[in-house]
């Protein structure tokens, strides 16, 4: 029988860490917590609850410690969680299954994000797959923010179901998001100047409008109502963010602005715009008008 080790990521998440382990109880052969240096009680707690811990130095995203944590489990088979995340009786059992049993070399497992406590079915935030059970040394990370792992062999996916996903218990406050918005996207910023990105004015025009149309229109955010709304809003004001940060690493150049140029690009952004209103306006009342209205906007 192949053992299972599951490994936590941590960092002041004291309070977190008890559901998260609590779930996985009957399933772990062992849990492994990497502790960066937390200030509360993370590595009491997590030793508490039957963990063994290591000490990692503190790092502005997670990616640079996994490799950490995965190197350090002992079991054939690693699933990796994070501590604001938690597992069903029915995942633990279908899990256990696959590891005694595997088809493959790794799994995407989709995730169910609780974000400001509701349950977020569509603006792409389902099925949110990810890459967290694998045989050890068949998935490493390349220590690049959000970025899908190295993988070697055989990948299967979990099916598209609320049984078999993680619990992921996103962002509880609006206070929560917008910290870690200021965070990533000064991180993202970065990794742009460095791959050679040049800060244009377009980009805040462009990015932020793009990326509310994906979500809200092309990822049904509206099915989400109220919560999708504000969702795909804060997605679109972290792009925006994201390129004032590029431009301000950049020196804060100034750039010359015209106003019909302005108007030329919000223009463009309105045709992409009837054209996605129009195709969830038919989605939601078959009304053949916005059909053909659809067709004419592109």
């Amino acid at each position: 029988m192949n053992r299972l080790s599951v490994v936590f990521n941590a960092q002041n998440v004291e309070s977190d860490l008890p559901r998260a382990i609590a779930s996985i109880k009957g399933l772990a052969d062992e849990v492994v917590v990497i502790d960066q240096d937390s200030d509360d009680k993370t590595h009491e707690v997590a030793k508490k609850l039957g963990a063994t811990v290591y000490n990692h130095k503190k790092v502005p995203y997670v990616e640079l410690a996994r490799n950490f944590g995965v190197a350090k489990a002992i079991g054939d088979w690693v699933l990796i969680l994070d501590p604001d995340e938690e597992i069903s009786a029915g995942l633990s059992k279908k899990i256990r299954e696959i590891v005694n049993k595997p088809q493959a070399d790794y799994y995407r497992i989709p995730r169910k994000n609780i974000i400001f406590g509701k349950w977020i079915k569509n603006t792409r935030w389902w099925p949110d797959y990810n890459i967290r059970l694998f045989k050890k040394g068949a998935v490493s990370w390349n220590e690049i923010i959000h970025t899908v792992p190295l993988t070697q062999g055989r990948g299967m996916d979990f099916e598209e179901k609320e049984d078999f996903a993680i619990v992921h218990h996103h962002y509880d406050s609006i206070e929560e998001y917008l910290d870690r918005l200021g965070r990533y996207t000064s991180i993202q910023a970065d990794l742009k100047v460095k791959d050679g990105h040049k800060f244009t004015w377009r980009d805040i025009i462009t990015k932020p409008s793009s990326e509310f149309l994906s979500r809200y229109f092309s990822g049904q955010g509206y099915k989400d109502g109220i919560h999708g709304l504000i969702l795909c809003l804060l997605q679109a004001f972290s792009e925006l963010v994201l390129y004032i940060k590029v431009w301000e690493r950049e020196g804060f150049f100034d750039q010359s602005v015209r106003v019909s140029d302005v108007v030329s690009e919000m223009r463009a952004k309105e045709k992409e715009l009837h054209f996605w209103q129009n195709d969830a306006l038919y989605k939601e009342t078959k009304n053949i008008f916005y059909r053909i209205k659809k067709k004419i906007s592109l």
